[in-house]
């Protein structure tokens, strides 16, 4: 069957596309270093790619710069068992504010968000939008979703969003879930533009970032 498109998703694929390549060219500079600080500093692969759930429930893979030492994904599990503080903060944020597995560039990366400008070419690929719900893992959306699926997943993910202008890892997976849901209802360009504007200073800040 063929799924419904909202009429501002076209404006929006123009605007997100001619956007984001020109950031990628004015940030080339800086997404050379930060590539150097990541190869120079630990083992490991420049790029983290997961694989995520995006626009109408398709796969695909999202970049992000390497913030953690090599085989941290397999180490999570040992982090649960060793922690049961860690363990809470992971079930409610699934994110541990002081994850021992973030490498020291990591966390600069983390705390003003350069560790998502890769995802400035997802945007290019059509995998993702510059605002919008951030995209979420096949088990994170059976989890958090449930029924709400079909509806958050009716816009593309974003690189930023209603949750990242709000607090970010401060906020719980299930509050977070309400923020997505709010802005599928106020899709339209005037609010991705105001949501755009915020997420400078919300970068600044870096409050909840982690």
């Amino acid at each position: 069957m063929k799924q419904h498109m909202h009429p501002y998703l076209r404006v929006k694929r123009i605007f997100d596309f001619y956007c984001s390549l020109f950031l990628i060219i004015i940030l080339s500079p800086l997404l050379l270093v930060i590539a150097s600080a990541i190869k120079c500093s630990s083992c490991g692969t420049i790029l983290y790619k997961s694989r995520r759930i995006g626009l109408h429930n398709k796969e695909f893979w999202c970049l992000k710069f390497r913030t953690m030492y090599k085989g941290s994904d397999f180490y999570l599990n040992h982090l649960m068992i060793q922690n049961d503080h860690w363990k809470e903060e992971w079930k409610t944020f699934q994110k541990i504010k002081n994850d021992p597995r973030i490498t020291p560039v990591g966390r600069f990366l983390r705390k003003f968000s350069f560790d998502e400008l890769p995802q400035l070419f997802n945007v290019i690929r059509g995998d993702m939008s510059l605002v919008g719900p951030r995209p979420l893992t096949k088990e994170e959306v059976v989890k958090f979703l449930n029924d709400k699926a079909p509806k958050i997943l009716s816009v593309p993910p974003g690189i930023t969003g209603l949750w990242q202008t709000s607090g970010r890892n401060l906020i719980p997976m299930n509050q977070r879930m309400k923020l997505e849901e709010k802005y599928v209802d106020m899709f339209s360009f005037k609010n991705d533009f105001i949501l755009i504007c915020k997420t400078i200073p919300a970068i600044i800040k870096a409050k909840g970032a982690y």
